[in-house]
């Protein structure tokens, strides 16, 4: 599929004219608006990855355009249909809608039933890169995701391509999910446990600062099953990838048969990257082409410069670049953490000579830490004030059994975070494991102001990443009364437990 589309075939489309293959479809403010709900249906349709043929979820218009675009200031106005012969429920990622719209089973609402429908009306306030998918089980690991695009209404001459990004297994969820806790069950759980608390707490407090912990130095990069090594504290090895996937996707699609998209010479691109994966995080590489860091899941940052950024699961980033004259192919990679493994699209103008691309990569990509993020500068900051309330979060848990929690509390058995409206509201996550955690929250973005006790204006967003054996400190506005979830954005991490809401005192 194609995930392009550029002002001039906005306007062809408008005149009349066709587009070849997949494209972003039309704004409403160029098309007129309408007060009819855009239709999206849960359903099944059929990739094929790598010469085999895969069933697996969709998220997509009557069209069979993959999700929503739309632009700031309309009402996201849309009708769910489930097509999948199955409950499911789909959460809007990074949106503010009503606690109830909001698309997490069992604290907004009731899954949407085998062919039932569910009805969604609330204003989109801010432009931006967004995606949704399923909240339901382990149906997000089958695809059940798609792109949710809200652009500027002022018309922009420069070409989007969105990058939509995938871990992808033969296996079933389920089946890889029980494998994940067959495979850790012979741990010492209490060992393991004891041993990892203990390395934690000596770690803290020595008090690093920077990318990485004293005693974190050392990294062993190369190793491509599931668990790369990374010498830590204590000697104890980092986990990076808990799944051994059979491919990873870009737009649907692997280097083997990568998605080439026809850019114009020296043209002007703004590369939507949405992380999607299940358990995979990822390092975009651009190669020689230097680009703007503009914005990070959906809220603009100061910009920053490079050609490679690090985008943790569920994240997002855009990315602006201007071609140069001689930049007639370019390969937009992105390599698997800890790993050699790849996947990307290639930008290509009409006469550029795609190469042959293959699906490792000469070196491994390093871990991702906090380096990156620590120089990131929200270019419209939360109001600076004092919080009015703290949390203290612990990421907790361990392979041993493969049980995750927050607090030491598994979900169902965890505490609420409580807040109050009005409540400018600090969470403090301290990561006591040796794996990354995506943090996410849901109906509230939020900015990142300290690591490691450190203090700084960092980005808004809506998921940070919280690296093995630091802290993490957050602050957003209690201003969208409900119950919210809290948790880790690793599918597999959630299901074992690490979650718990945000519950504002009148719920």
């Amino acid at each position: 599929m194609s995930l392009a589309i550029s002002r001039r075939s906005l306007l062809l489309t408008a005149a009349g004219g066709t587009l070849a293959g997949f494209a972003a479809p039309m704004p409403s403010w160029a098309a007129g608006a309408s007060a009819s709900p855009t239709i999206l249906t849960a359903g099944r349709r059929t990739l094929e990855v790598n010469g085999r043929a895969a069933t697996v979820f969709g998220i997509t218009q009557p069209d069979g355009t993959p999700g929503l675009y739309t632009e700031v200031g309309k009402p996201f106005l849309v009708t769910l249909r489930n097509d999948i012969g199955k409950e499911t429920l789909v959460h809007w990622h990074g949106l503010t809608p009503p606690y109830q719209q909001d698309g997490v089973p069992g604290i907004s609402g009731p899954p949407v039933a085998a062919g039932g429908t569910a009805d969604y009306d609330f204003p989109l306030n801010f432009s931006g890169t967004f995606w949704m998918h399923s909240h339901q089980g382990l149906q997000e690991q089958a695809l059940m995701s798609a792109p949710l695009i809200i652009r500027e209404r002022k018309a922009v001459d420069r070409q989007e391509v969105v990058l939509l990004l995938h871990d992808f297994s033969f296996k079933s969820p389920a089946e890889i999910f029980a494998s994940l806790r067959h495979a850790t069950a012979s741990m010492s759980g209490t060992s393991m446990d004891q041993t990892m608390g203990m390395a934690a707490n000596q770690t803290m407090a020595m008090g690093g600062q920077g990318g990485s912990m004293p005693g974190m130095s050392g990294m062993s990069m190369g190793q491509t099953s599931g668990h790369a090594a990374d010498a830590g504290p204590a000697g104890m090895a980092l986990d990076l990838n808990d799944v051994v996937y059979d491919a990873f996707l870009a737009n649907d699609r692997t280097l083997a048969d990568p998605e080439v998209v026809r850019v114009e010479p020296r043209g002007r691109v703004l590369l939507r990257v949405i992380n999607a994966s299940a358990a995979s995080n990822f390092q975009i590489d651009l190669g020689q082409v230097q680009a703007k860091l503009v914005a990070v899941d959906g809220r603009p940052v100061q910009p920053l410069t490079g050609s490679v950024f690090p985008v943790a699961i569920a994240q997002r980033l855009d990315l602006e670049f201007q071609l140069t004259s001689d930049q007639t192919v370019v390969p937009v990679l992105a390599g698997l953490e800890g790993e050699r493994k790849r996947t990307g699209i290639v930008l290509a103008t009409a006469h550029g000579q795609v190469p042959k691309l293959t699906e490792l990569a000469s070196n491994s990509v390093p871990p991702l830490n906090f380096i990156v993020e620590q120089t990131l500068r929200a270019a419209k900051p939360l109001t600076l004030k004092s919080a009015d309330r703290v949390h203290r979060v612990d990421l907790t848990g361990s392979m041993a059994g493969y049980v995750w929690s927050l607090n030491g509390l598994t979900y169902g058995h965890d505490k609420p975070l409580m807040v109050a409206k009005g409540q400018r509201v600090e969470l403090l996550m301290t990561n006591r494991t040796m794996m990354s955690h995506p943090m996410h929250l849901h109906g509230h973005p939020f900015q990142v102001v300290a690591f490691n006790g450190r203090r700084f204006a960092g980005a808004v967003r809506d998921t940070v990443l919280v690296p093995p054996m630091q802290s993490v400190t957050v602050a957003f506005d209690a201003d969208n009364p409900g119950r919210w979830a809290f948790h880790c954005h690793n599918l597999y991490h959630m299901a074992a437990g690490m979650m718990t809401t945000v519950q504002y005192e009148s719920f």
